[in-house]
């Protein structure tokens, strides 16, 4: 029988070396995930065992949620409770780990000069909503958008793409995951944005109760600065609609 494969290719080096570097932590700290093996660490590519699925879906959204509640909640306990979101992080090969506040300081900066921040108040109201968003328990961000979850027919739940990772405040991931299934699907109903928040709370709290913090505010302001840093991609891998920093009211999209 032939074992399927996936390779990823990469500009540099440097990049293969970082992708591998988060994959391994992740399955290290963020067990409730579910990686694909990462067979073959090349010069310029990662080659991954295969996996058939599909990608995630609005419906999924409750099932991610708890998934994602509970590697933050994970990672936190194994790795992350001394870190601050405001300064790198340290992987066990003394390589930088993102912070929080400094590489999204700089992408919205980029927005203004792209065009998707119409002035500088309105940069300076993203810096501070960002600033704001800076308090509580460390968890990471995986850029956890519905392409990169994949989903088997037999309901296995696996997490793909190490590209990118930073640190980021509870909470952080489970917008992007809400804001990009609003800009592939469309808008959500608040209850299912309601009961995605209360699962990932339940899911993190279950590690320690301090993690199980997250409110609604706290989401909707995530959900803002999304709305502004996804902005570049819209019409791209399978956004096809407009970025929403709030959810549809009512019980149905």
């Amino acid at each position: 029988m032939t074992i399927r494969r996936f390779t990823k290719r990469y500009e540099t080096p440097g990049k293969v070396a970082s992708a591998a570097r988060h994959h391994a932590w992740l399955a290290e700290h963020a067990r409730p995930l579910r990686l694909p093996v990462l067979t073959v660490i090349g010069p310029t590519s990662l080659t991954y065992e295969w996996i058939d699925g599909r990608p995630a879906q609005p419906e999924d959204l409750l099932t991610l949620a708890g998934l994602l509640g509970d590697a933050h909640g994970a990672a936190w306990t194994s790795d992350l409770r001394p870190a601050a979101l405001n300064t790198p992080h340290r992987f066990q090969d003394a390589t930088v780990f993102g912070d929080y506040i400094g590489p999204r300081q700089a992408a919205l900066r980029r927005r203004l000069q792209q065009g998707y921040l119409p002035d500088r108040v309105a940069l300076h109201a993203m810096l501070t909503l960002l600033e704001k968003t800076a308090e509580g328990p460390t968890a990471f961000y995986k850029d956890s958008n519905p392409r990169n979850f994949i989903i088997t027919e037999a309901g296995d739940i696996y997490t793909v793409d190490t590209d990118d990772l930073t640190l980021a405040p509870m909470g952080y991931d489970l917008a992007k995951l809400i804001a990009t299934l609003i800009l592939t699907y469309g808008p959500l109903p608040t209850d299912s944005v309601d009961a995605s928040l209360h699962a990932y709370n339940e899911a993190a709290a279950r590690h320690d109760t301090r993690l199980g913090a997250t409110d609604r505010e706290r989401l909707d302001d995530s959900l803002a600065l999304h709305a502004v840093l996804t902005a570049p991609y819209a019409g791209r891998n399978g956004y096809r609609h407009s970025g929403a920093s709030r959810p549809c009211p009512g019980g149905s999209a």
